[in-house]
């Protein structure tokens, strides 16, 4: 009698196991973690799927989460996570035609990625920071336009790439400025130059020309100083004064 018992009752508890594994499956984990998302509720989402990914890793639903993952990350204020999230799908599925999206969501997070407590208490100027995460953040959508060119994130990439590409010429031109000030003609000459060549188009390559003439004559190689500043002039006639050689005061006089 008690053996009997005890089959009826092993029997109800793999029964009641199956009916909690249904209602807790991968699908039904990954539908509520959809419709935290749908709802604005990024850190139930993120709950929902770091869950999925841990009890069920090799399932369907598993796999549909991993893009899921980089995006509720993005929008939970996890950049940390959401760029570990789409560095993982790029890694694991290079040839998924949805990698354009981890690209491009990489670039984003790096793009919008906030200022430190430090820089937000002290009100630092970020133009004239190590522009880190703009670098990370324009090679992730150089990669995104070099793979994936008829990608519908495309379009939005070159527009945020300009936008770096000045911030990052930006850069270039207040490090020449500061070897300039400090009397480092060389260091300010290699920055200019790299300005130059490597952001055309930007504003501050106009300002980083400036700079090439004027280090130029200060290391009193007055030849190349010449030439640079016939560049300047041809690309900016209206300004040709900015680089003209200032004379003696009693030269003025003349």
């Amino acid at each position: 009698m008690l053996l009997a018992l005890g089959v009826v009752m092993l029997a109800a508890g793999c029964r009641s196991h199956r009916g909690d594994e249904a209602k807790s499956g991968p699908e039904v984990i990954y539908a509520k973690a959809q419709k935290a998302m749908k709802n604005g509720s990024y850190a139930e989402a993120v709950k929902q799927l770091e869950a999925l990914q841990s009890r069920f890793p090799f399932s369907e639903s598993a796999r549909q989460a991993q893009l899921d993952m980089i995006y509720a990350y993005y929008k939970n204020h996890e950049t940390d996570p959401a760029i570990d999230a789409a560095d993982t799908f790029i890694r694991e599925n290079p040839t998924n035609p949805r990698a354009d999206y981890a690209y491009y969501m990489k670039g984003l997070v790096y793009f919008e990625r906030p200022a430190n407590f430090m820089e937000r208490y002290f009100n630092v100027d970020l133009s004239q920071r190590p522009p880190t995460n703009s670098r990370k953040s324009f090679d992730a959508f150089d990669e995104l336009i070099k793979k994936y060119p008829h990608s519908e994130y495309v379009p939005d990439a070159r527009q945020r790439m300009i936008f770096l590409r000045n911030r990052l010429a930006d850069f270039e031109l207040y490090v020449a400025r500061y070897y300039m000030r400090r009397g480092a003609y060389v260091g300010a000459l290699n920055r200019a130059k790299y300005c130059v060549e490597n952001y055309d188009g930007a504003p501050a390559v106009q300002g980083s020309l400036q700079v090439i003439v004027q280090a130029y004559r200060a290391l009193k190689m007055d030849d190349l100083a010449a030439n640079a500043e016939k560049v300047y002039d041809a690309n900016y006639p209206k300004d040709a004064k900015a680089v003209a050689p200032k004379k003696s005061w009693w030269r003025r006089l003349l």
